[in-house]
Formats: C-alpha cells, structure tokens, sequence
C-alpha cells in the first residue's frame, strides 16, 4: 500500500502554518517599529530588520508599508471598540455614557500614528466605530439616558472630536488620557443636556 503525498499548503500542513508565521512575524515588527519610530518615520526595511526574513518575503505578503498598518488595525480595531463598546454600554446615566466610552476611547484606540489612523479613516474597521457608536446612542435614547437628537451627528462629532483631541494629547510631552478624557465628556455632557431643554 502506496501512502498518499501529505498537501503542505492545505489549512493545517506546514506551509501554511509557515505563511503564518511569516505574516504574524511582520506585523509583530511592524507593530514595533510604528511604536518606536512612528508611522511616517519608518521604512519598510526597518520592519524587515526586525524579522529573520529576507526584504523578497515582506512584499510576498504586504505591497506596501501602508497595507500593513492597515492589517494592525484591522487586528486590533475590533477588539478595542469591543471595549469601548462595553463601557458605554455599561453607563446607566448620561454621565456614565460618556464618560466611560471616551475613557475606554483615549486608553484602547490612540497610538503614536494618529497622522496616519486620521488618513485611513474611511478603513472598514474605524467606520464600524462610528455605526457602533450611533447604534448605542439610539440604545441610550431608547432608555431615557440620552437626550433625543440626530444620533448620526452626535455619533460622527462625538468620534471626531474624540480623535482630534486624543492626537492632540499623543502630541504633547507626558499625554494625560483622564485629562482628555474629562474634557471632551465635559463638552459633550454639558452639550446634550443643553440642546435636551
């Protein structure tokens, strides 16, 4: 009796275990590299330097150094507004709402790349941010939590503000996420209550 050849590239055989490990090792660097040097600072180079892979192998896997920050958000987007989501949920007043949500916005989302994050703002993984944000306002609304108001603009200026001011934080020399974080629910709180009378 005759064996059968083993397939290495079926979803458990060696070579797809080694491709992904091989993207795994990239955005491992990669994630570093951003961190340390910043997005626009980095090269491609400096993410394969990181690795035990040959440059060839990177675009084997990536076409560019954007496409790989676009894969780290894509892997770390869902889980952080996960949380974010969370905590607002978990709010049971108009304070706690806001408050909790940009706390777990400014601690989860914000990374030394906001230049960057800001230009791929339309990537599906950030737009589902904003969906999810509107979704629970209309929740919110629906409880008496939340004053009545257009959600689809209270959800895009709440994310926008939330990211203008979490970059202007990342800017200075020692950021203060519970500084941030009691500004914007400040404006936000004092903003629904007003326009609610």
């Amino acid at each position: 009796m005759t064996s059968l050849p083993v397939n290495s590239a079926a979803p458990g055989g060696k070579r797809e275990r080694t491709k992904q490990a091989n993207r795994a090792a990239i955005l491992d660097a990669a994630r570093d590299v951003f961190a340390e040097l910043g997005y626009g600072a980095a090269s491609i180079r400096d993410i394969v330097r990181r690795t035990d892979l040959a440059t060839g192998t990177f675009y084997n896997y990536f076409p560019d150094k954007e496409s790989v920050l676009v894969a780290l958000l894509d892997a770390t987007a869902g889980e952080a507004r996960e949380r974010v989501r969370a905590a607002r949920r978990g709010g049971t007043t108009l304070n706690a709402f806001v408050r909790d949500g940009f706390r777990a916005y400014t601690s989860e989302l914000l990374s030394r790349n906001a230049g960057t994050i800001r230009a791929l703002f339309d990537e599906p993984s950030l737009v589902a941010g904003v969906e999810e944000l509107a979704e629970d306002l209309q929740a919110g609304i629906a409880a008496g939590l939340i004053p009545d108001h257009d959600v689809e603009y209270m959800a895009a200026s709440m994310v926008g503000a939330a990211f203008e001011i979490g970059a202007r934080m990342l800017e200075g020399q020692e950021p203060d996420p519970e500084r941030a974080t009691e500004f914007i629910s400040s404006l936000f709180i004092a903003g629904l209550r007003a326009a609610g009378s």
